[in-house]
């Protein structure tokens, strides 16, 4: 019954979208797509998903319009809905505005997200997803006004939009090792809507003959919750006799709020594009191991920054990146290290008149030891038919932020069919 139910609503949209494309001369394009997992450690599959992605767009002379949604489906019975954008553009002589759900895009990097907080991350399946659907769109006003080469963006964000995380159940949830057992209130987790809740966004970027380069300011929220923990002490029923100690743990996840500077840059050198991103964050919450602390989190500032090297050797594109984060005014206690060091590499090679190509990225837990390997190989029957085959390769510290998936490695493959 849910088979037949699923086919009727896909006929059924599909009329409907063709219909009203065809009434109001609105341009569609999109995918669809099947992408399967299969888990390395046993066999089974990690990944069932299939794809409809729609773009609707009309564009005029001063106005223009945009909606992109995505339904996924899983297992054959899980549907999720998902407006990626929906906004509409006003043209000025000087300036423009986007107004509506969008996802924006800001730095230089790849793969890493160091000036690039606008848009808050969907991790529901890690990083493993492609970079323009990791992304969530967030209701906002967004003014791009012109200066010559230069270019001012500001951006006012009435609603709060969080990174979105694995569920339990998830292959991707991670159960955190707690000391007692929890309970959690997620109450003061949600943020109201309002002006004073509101996040501000200013960015000047400028392109040169020489560089282009972008300075950013925010006033945000962090996207990631930070748990603040109430211990709970009384008598230890499980021992005999019942002894006082730690009896349970009061969870209570809250955002706070962070001021972010920075800023990116990428130049020409010989052949060689040298990048470079960097941010610096205050007012961010840590927690602690502090033992005589009732809730034991922390506030301190901290730098997160990227240099890279993008590279060609005949054919084969290579790119690197050293990324760090340096905690200022670093607590033995914390539970995060003072310095943690990742790199990332990646080699590109495309043949048969570019409908061959190969790929390797990787991720470099350079701190914990741990890391990352995509390898993968797709081609194109044609401009609109695409089969690829990859894998997704956990090695290291179970400690690490690759090593601690070290069960889910996969092998999987995609094949897409663009309209």
């Amino acid at each position: 019954m849910k088979t037949i139910k699923i086919k009727g609503l896909f006929t059924a949209l599909m009329l409907i979208i063709g219909l009203y494309t065809n009434a109001q001369n609105i341009e569609l394009s999109g995918f669809a797509r099947t992408y399967e997992g299969i888990l390395v450690d046993n066999g089974s599959f990690g990944i069932v998903q299939q794809t409809l992605n729609l773009n609707f767009e009309k564009r005029g002379e001063k106005v223009a319009f945009k909606a992109n949604p995505m339904i996924f489906m899983f297992n054959s019975d899980s549907f999720d809905f998902r407006m990626r954008e929906i906004y509409m553009d006003l043209y000025f002589e000087n300036f423009d505005l986007r107004i509506g759900q969008q996802q924006i895009v800001w730095g230089k990097a790849d793969g890493v997200f160091i000036t690039d907080i606008v848009s808050p991350l969907n991790l529901t399946e890690f990083l493993l997803p492609d970079f323009d659907e990791i992304r969530i769109g967030v209701i906002a006003a967004k003014l791009d006004y012109y200066i010559g080469n230069s270019t001012i963006e500001a951006i006012f964000i009435p609603q709060f939009t969080p990174t979105k995380r694995p569920a339990a159940g998830s292959i991707w949830y991670i159960q955190p090792d707690f000391p007692a057992t929890p309970t959690f209130d997620w109450t003061q987790s949600e943020i109201d809507p309002s002006l004073e809740n509101s996040e501000f966004f200013l960015k000047y970027s400028a392109m040169t003959s020489v560089i282009d380069f972008d300075l950013m300011g925010g006033y945000t929220w962090d996207d990631n919750p930070t748990m603040h923990v109430e211990k709970v002490f009384g008598m230890d029923t499980s021992t005999v006799p019942p002894k006082p100690g730690l009896i349970g743990l009061n969870i209570t996840p809250k955002h706070h709020r962070l001021t972010v500077f920075g800023g990116s840059f990428s130049t020409e050198i010989k052949g060689f594009i040298l990048r470079g991103e960097a941010a610096y964050y205050n007012g961010k919450h840590f927690q602690t191991t502090d033992p005589t602390a009732v809730d034991a989190i922390i506030e301190k500032d901290y730098l997160n920054y990227v240099v890279g090297l993008d590279f060609n050797i005949g054919p084969v594109k290579l790119s690197g990146q050293f990324i760090q984060k340096y905690i200022i005014d670093h607590n033995d206690l914390m539970t995060e290290n003072e310095i943690n060091n990742m790199a990332t590499f990646l080699a590109r090679y495309d043949m048969l008149r570019e409908t061959l190509h190969l790929e390797l990225f990787s991720y470099m837990g350079l701190t914990n030891g741990d890391a990352l390997i995509r390898p993968k190989i797709s081609y194109d029957f044609d401009d609109s038919f695409s089969i690829l085959l990859g894998g997704n390769i956990f090695v290291g510290d179970t400690e690490g932020q690759f090593g601690q998936y070290g069960d889910n490695s996969m092998i999987y493959t995609k094949i897409k069919y663009n309209f």
